[in-house]
């Protein structure tokens, strides 16, 4: 025999048990200031009796948004996108708003998907860091045309009028390179990423620009482009490099993941880090003060980026805001010595 299903209390059960009508119910239960506050606590305390439980669906339908902010990133797993969802999460939950959170897993397609489910979820903004496959941003403009403000983080459009909260990679890039350089580097790799994604092509430059400011000419053979700057990218790219007729005696990668396989890499060929390979990631991830020797990045302030971004959708949802805003918020870096590059003490 089935187990028969309980069933859903709506305001009309509790304006039946109280003969109250249903509008007296639910502005009771938004603490309406029309309805006096010993008529509000009985109402709401029969209704919670009763287990009633608000309809967020049938609101959001009714207001076609909800109080659900949604987070668009590649990947769950990686600490930096870790940080900057707890800084969105924390400030949502602050303001009484709920976190919808979907990954893309670096593809594109998925992306599109997902920025779908989440408009068709309406939700009132979205926080977004591009796939590393993302090159057409259309996804994104159903969001923008209906008013719901979209923030990205990070790997953010270079084509889109939006919100974005950023770092200055050129600068932070550029001064990695040049702390390379103050060890006495002289052949500096670079582990770069995808070049169509801004804030990978930034670094580059930084890169690039650095070596040539000390008269260092740029090497093309010391410059690896990754797919998703994989641990294993990064091992493969290593062992390439220090099996040259002239080894690179740096390297500058663009994520602390390929960074920290480069030094694992380099310690079973017998290189000694930093004497003979000075090495430098970014991001600050946690696995950056584990692995041995630790290892110099640049930090990246995920948490402050996510509540940042936070803000500016709630920003949004409190004015009257012209569509296609755009703002661009740029956040300090610094270069974080550990015993990985620093030669001179």
């Amino acid at each position: 025999m089935s187990k028969k299903k309980n069933k859903v209390v709506t305001i009309y059960d509790i304006a039946n048990q109280l003969n109250y009508s249903p509008s007296t119910i639910s502005r009771a239960l938004k603490n309406h200031k029309s309805i006096g506050k010993d008529t509000t606590k009985q109402i709401q305390e029969t209704a919670k009796k009763l287990g009633y439980r608000p309809n967020s669906l049938a609101a959001s339908l009714r207001n076609n948004r909800s109080n659900n902010i949604g987070i668009l990133i590649a990947r769950i797993n990686r600490p930096f996108i870790s940080s900057l969802i707890s800084g969105v999460e924390n400030s949502a939950r602050a303001a009484g708003y709920n976190v919808l959170i979907s990954q893309s897993d670096d593809n594109y397609k998925n992306e599109v998907a997902n920025a779908k489910a989440l408009y068709d979820s309406r939700v009132c903004g979205i926080v977004a860091s591009l796939s590393m496959e993302t090159k057409n941003v259309d996804h994104f403009k159903q969001f923008i045309e209906q008013d719901i403000p979209v923030v990205f983080v990070d790997r953010v459009p270079s084509d889109l009028n939006s919100y974005r909260v950023i770092i200055d990679n050129y600068s932070a890039a550029y001064k990695a390179t040049e702390h390379l350089i103050q060890q006495g580097c002289k052949r500096i790799a670079h582990f770069a990423g995808a070049q169509h994604l801004n804030v990978y092509k930034l670094r580059k430059n930084g890169y690039i620009d650095a070596l040539k400011a000390h008269d260092i000419a740029p090497d093309k053979d010391l410059l690896v482009y990754m797919n998703t700057l994989s641990f294993e990218e990064g091992k493969e790219a290593t062992s390439k490099l220090l099996n040259m007729k002239n080894p690179p005696d740096g390297i500058f990668s663009s994520n602390d993941t390929a960074a920290v396989s480069a030094i694992m890499q380099a310690k079973e060929k017998g290189v000694k880090i930093p004497d003979e390979l000075a090495v430098i990631g970014f991001n600050d991830d946690p696995l950056a003060s584990i692995v041995e020797p630790a290892l110099s990045t640049i930090s990246h302030p995920a948490m402050k980026m996510g509540e940042l971004s936070t803000k500016r959708i709630l920003e949004h949802a409190d004015k009257e805001m012209e569509k296609g805003v755009s703002e661009i918020t740029i956040l300090d870096t610094e270069v974080i010595i550990r015993a990985s590059s620093q030669r001179i003490k």
